[in-house]
């Protein structure tokens, strides 16, 4: 009988053992395979919220930079027409108006580009209105008929300049058809 019961249980192990590995493979491999999609899910979702963040933030600081872009070239003709005022008469008034615009001009980040006679041309701030035959070196501010803006960095608009060039060699000949 201890045989034939060992016999039994022998037989009994071997039913039960593939039935039992067969539940025990499949809902692990599956719970392993969901896992590994919900990982994946997850990962990207955490990239995509993260990407959204950062394009956000961008958006909001170019946003916040250039907010004041169409206040400042509605301003820019009022600061011109003081300036000119300014050439012709002395008032008090206007110099104390025109120093409250570019202060307000200053809070909102509009700086002056008002470069000097002799300063070196850089086409990203000035604009040549014209070239004037002179001893300054190439490419040298000769006179400024206008100053530029920039705000935050950017070019709002460039100073309106006149550049010189080289001087011509000319030859006078009058004399040599005598």
């Amino acid at each position: 009988m201890i045989g034939d019961s060992m016999e039994d249980l022998e037989i009994e192990q071997e039913i039960e053992t593939p039935a039992i590995e067969e539940s025990t493979v499949d809902p692990i491999a599956e719970l392993q395979a969901e896992l590994a999609e919900a990982k994946d899910q997850y990962l990207r979702a955490r990239a995509e919220t993260e990407n959204v963040r950062k394009r956000s933030f961008e958006d909001a600081n170019r946003a916040r930079k250039f907010a004041v872009e169409s206040f400042a070239e509605d301003l820019i003709p009022v600061a011109d027409s003081l300036y000119a005022a300014l050439e012709t008469d002395d008032s008090e008034g206007l110099k104390m108006t025109l120093q409250q615009l570019i202060s307000a001009f200053e809070k909102n980040k509009l700086t002056q580009i008002n470069p000097t006679a002799a300063d070196q041309f850089d086409p990203h701030k000035h604009q040549a209105i014209s070239t004037i035959e002179s001893d300054q070196a190439e490419n040298t501010i000769v006179s400024v008929f206008q100053r530029g803006y920039l705000i935050a960095d950017r070019v709002l608009r460039p100073a309106m300049v006149s550049v010189s060039k080289k001087k011509e060699l000319s030859v006078d000949t009058t004399e040599e058809t005598k």
